[in-house]
Parts: structure tokens; C-alpha cells; sequence
């Protein structure tokens, strides 16, 4: 059984009083050397807690590990225009040797619009721009002649290998955006009978599309604090369809969280 196991880098948390902004550097290294696939980091510019920028938590995180992989969990791509966007995707794919997992997502309403605002983009258009800017993302990533939104012709250099691109969410639209661009599906907290059925839906919208099917990602998905018994758990959502999973470490003690997490792996 294969299953991908990741972790959330410390760089906010949902608790405002217990903000986890710790040791990005330390926290990717340590993912590396207990044998961890993959580190990421949340994005927002403004959240309900001090949050670091993902560009530059996953930059920082690549210049000091060789192998695990980094990925945006997830990226806000309609927050930003695209080609700089996509600047900033292929630079990560440069410095990072291909290293990079692409996760997009469209706004957690619970935030608010006040980072969007303040970004000059408009919340209420999101799910329109990131269509938008997805069609575009892989002609302006490597580095071919591109047609913005806007009608301006660009080519971006260097161009760089598309990484794969993983869609957030766990509704009807978010699961057929995920079937026309992505590589991949990325949901919360879902429990094993769920990932069944949505990886099923999943595989019957990529065919109406005539792409392959899914590969369905799993963040924070709920275990028990045993590792055994976790280990059972996360068999269960390999069984189910899941090619990976990433826990979220709870409270700044994130070094905890991720040799728990590498006692589960070990445990596979």
C-alpha cells in the first residue's frame, strides 16, 4: 500500500490566541529527515491569525531540503494576477528542482473579503477568475505564448515544468473545475466512505472530460491520537481511494505533530 503522507509547515493556525509561527526552516528539514513526502503551506493575505506568505514560506522551505516535495495547501490563484502568479509558480519549480505540488482554491467564505479588497480583486467573481486563470496557467508556466484574461499577449521567461495542480473543495463546481484542469482533488477532513464516493464521482467527471482520473488528497483527516491506531485509519483511506494525506499539527508544539506523523508512516 502507498500511500503519501504530508505535513502543514508551521506558519499560522485557525486559533488567534495560539498563533503557530515557527521555524520554517527548521520544520522543512526536520519533514525531510524523518521521512515525510511532502511540507505545505496555507495562503491567505488576510486571515483570522497571523499567517505567513506561502511563495515565501515554500521558497525557504525548498532552499534547505534535496527531496521532499512542496506544495501550496491550497493557493489563492484568483487573488493575485495571473502572470505573476505564474511567475512566481515557475520560479518555485526552478529553485525547488520540480519539487512543487500546485493546490488552488477559490476562498473560504468564513474569512471574509477583506484580504480580497484589499488585493483590489473581486470575492464575488472568484470562482470565474480562477477558471480564467487556470486555462492560462500552463502555456504562461512554460514559458509559450499566452492570451491573458484581458487580451494581452505575454510569454513569461524562463519557463518552467507545470507542476501538477490540485482543486480544492468539496462541492459540485469545485469537483468538475478539478476534472477539467487538475491532476487532482483536495479535501477536508473527509472521512473514508466520502473519499470513496467523491473519488468515484470524480472518475466519472475526468472521463466526461476524456482526462484520467484523480488522485484525491486528504487534509487533516480525523485519527486517533494512538499511531497504530491511526495507521489503521489511514490503510482505510488508502483503501478508499486516497493517494495522500496531510496532517495539520495542533499548538506550537509542531515537532510533535510530525513524529507522530512519521510513526503512522513508519507503521504502513
Amino acid at each position: 500500500m502507498t500511500l503519501e503522507i504530508g505535513t502543514i509547515l508551521p506558519t499560522s493556525t485557525p486559533d488567534p490566541a495560539r498563533p503557530i509561527l515557527g521555524d520554517v526552516r527548521a520544520a522543512a528539514r526536520l519533514a525531510e529527515q524523518i521521512g515525510l513526502d511532502s511540507v505545505w503551506s496555507t495562503d491567505h493575505l488576510v486571515a483570522g491569525a497571523p499567517i505567513l506568505d506561502s511563495t515565501v514560506v515554500l521558497a525557504t522551505a525548498a532552499a534547505v531540503t534535496d527531496r521532499v516535495r512542496i506544495g501550496y495547501g491550497v493557493l489563492l490563484l484568483a487573488l493575485r494576477p495571473v502572470a505573476w502568479a505564474a511567475k512566481q509558480i515557475a520560479a518555485l519549480q526552478y529553485v525547488s528542482g520540480d519539487r512543487l505540488i500546485l493546490g488552488v482554491g477559490t476562498g473560504n467564505p468564513a474569512h471574509g473579503d477583506t484580504g480580497w479588497r484589499a488585493a483590489g480583486a473581486p470575492f464575488a467573481e472568484r470562482g470565474r477568475r480562477t477558471d480564467e486563470a487556470l486555462r492560462v496557467l500552463p502555456d504562461l508556466v512554460a514559458g509559450r505564448p499566452a492570451v491573458l484574461p484581458n487580451g494581452t499577449e505575454v510569454t513569461l521567461a524562463p519557463g518552467a515544468t507545470m507542476p501538477p495542480v490540485l482543486i480544492a473543495g468539496d462541492g459540485e463546481r469545485a469537483r468538475r473545475r478539478a476534472a477539467a484542469y487538475a491532476e487532482g482533488w483536495i479535501a477536508l477532513g473527509l472521512e473514508p466512505p466520502q473519499v470513496a464516493a467523491a473519488a468515484a464521482e470524480l472518475a466519472t467527471l475526468a472521463e466526461e472530460y476524456g482526462r484520467p482520473p484523480l488522485e484525491v488528497t486528504i487534509v487533516a483527516p480525523p485519527l486517533a491520537t494512538d499511531p497504530g491506531r491511526a495507521a489503521e485509519q489511514l490503510a482505510a483511506y488508502a483503501e478508499a481511494g486516497a493517494a495522500r494525506v496531510i496532517l495539520a499539527p495542533s499548538g506550537s508544539e509542531w515537532q510533535v505533530g510530525y513524529e507522530f506523523a512519521a510513526k503512522i508512516k513508519a507503521r504502513l
